[in-house]
């Protein structure tokens, strides 16, 4: 029995004590019924007040934080309030439950690379992540509310979101001028919009590398095509000479020798971006690389320069010795070819505080102007094109040389003053370095 029949009974036979009680007291005074009746009221009057007493506690208990628990008491009021505070105590844990998985949900959003953006219906701002307040130049404070075209004022963007026309995405430039961006808008909800935004400003970049060097490739194949097809017409046509025919040859075999070079580098470049990156457990003797790369440098100097290397002997690196002859055998190439006779051109291996080194290859050649020096590592960046091809080079040596130095870890460094010379540094990491140990000879045995 429970519920509010069990309450009344027990009610009930509280009165009923109680009249009994009082009918017993009141012979004593011979006045059995009246003193029933009173004490029955007394009763349900206390009972009525004891009742009150614990509703109002239960009331007391809802009015406030119901940080701690409900009040214990037994019977009805006791069920009462055990329920009560399951109910509430469930509810606060869905509350809970469901503000983690929004919180766990809005922090998805933050660590997205994409811009995330919320308009309601009026394209106001309601929310954003922390990639499209940078992307924009938002504060999601501050600009809560704010219509984004007020903000964000890129006419190209403007027409896109008042258009309506969502199938595409559009790019435009950031509001700070120093990116280009790419947004898509999906509709959701009631009239809301999603805006996803990006920085495609690298990508532009490689897109437009890309169209470069298809247009170098192509050119730098054409001249010497377009030579040799005239050669080959002269020799067709035009009677010439032993000496005027081998001369012609020698021409063509120079063009001939040119694309070859110009192949080689790019095959060159094309496996360097395709491999994986060199091991890093097979060491390799630097002093043997540097009488390499000595070897070749007084081959193609011929006596016209000094030549010093110094440094080094007792250095180990790990990686491809292929690759690593590439690169310094084209820096110490091009000090040769740019470098006047009676020059110098010193090679200088240095051992560095944290456990790297650097391998500066310095020239007293004529010198490059500084607004050159960011661009020299490009595909087919030259100086001076002319001169360039007259000394043989196809403008791809320096990304090779590039390319090499970031796959064994490590950076290229350029410095120049014209008139004075260049130093092009190779710099090193620890990790791909050691000190060669020379081995102590065993101490001799007692005859």
């Amino acid at each position: 029995m429970s519920g509010m029949p069990a309450r009344a009974l027990a009610a009930a036979a509280t009165v009923v004590v109680c009249a009994g009680v009082g009918a017993a007291l009141g012979l004593a005074i011979g006045a059995p019924t009246a003193a029933a009746i009173v004490a029955a009221a007394a009763g349900a009057a206390a009972l009525a007040a004891w009742d009150a007493a614990r509703g109002q506690a239960l009331m007391d208990w809802l009015r406030g934080p119901q940080a701690g628990p409900a009040p214990r008491e037994a019977g009805w009021w006791g069920e009462m309030a055990y329920r009560i505070e399951r109910a509430l105590r469930l509810r606060d844990t869905a509350i809970e439950q469901e503000g983690q998985r929004l919180r766990d949900f809005l922090e998805g959003i933050e660590a997205s690379p994409n811009g995330v953006l919320l308009l309601d219906g009026s394209d106001q701002i309601e929310w954003c992540n922390s990639t499209a307040a940078e992307h924009l130049q938002l504060d999601p404070e501050r600009d809560r509310g704010q219509r984004i075209t007020n903000l964000v004022r890129a006419p190209v963007f403007v027409a896109y979101l008042q258009a309506g026309r969502f199938d595409d995405s559009v790019a435009f430039p950031a509001p700070n001028g120093r990116a280009t961006l790419s947004a898509v808008v999906r509709r959701y909800g009631d009239g809301m919009k999603l805006v996803l935004s990006q920085d495609i400003t690298e990508r532009e970049r490689a897109e437009a590398m890309r169209r470069d060097f298809v247009a170098n490739v192509s050119h730098e194949i054409r001249t010497p095509l377009t030579v040799l097809a005239g050669f080959i017409e002269t020799l067709a046509q035009l009677p010439l000479t032993e000496v005027e025919r081998q001369r012609v040859m020698s021409l063509m075999t120079q063009q001939t020798d040119r694309m070859q070079s110009l192949v080689g580098d790019l095959l060159t470049l094309a496996q360097l971006e395709g491999s994986p990156r060199p091991p890093v457990d097979r060491w390799l003797s630097v002093p043997e690389l540097l009488q390499r790369v000595q070897a070749d440098g007084l081959a193609l100097s011929g006596g016209r320069h000094t030549l010093e290397f110094t440094g080094g002997d007792d250095a180990e690196i790990a990686g491809s010795d292929t690759e690593l002859l590439s690169a310094l055998g084209n820096l110490v190439n091009n000090a040769v070819r740019y470098t006047p006779a009676g020059g110098r051109i010193n090679v200088a291996w240095r051992w560095r505080d944290d456990g790297g080194a650097e391998i500066a290859v310095t020239d007293t050649g004529p010198g490059i102007a500084r607004e050159h020096l960011p661009r020299l590592t490009e595909r087919f960046y030259r100086v001076d094109g002319s001169r360039s091809r007259e000394t043989g080079g196809t403008g791809l040596g320096l990304s090779i040389v590039k390319h090499v130095v970031q796959r064994h870890g490590g950076e290229i460094d350029i410095t120049s003053e014209v008139g004075k010379g260049s130093t092009f540094k190779l710099a090193l990491p620890a990790l791909r370095l050691r000190r060669h140990v020379a081995a102590i000879p065993a101490p001799a045995l007692p005859a």
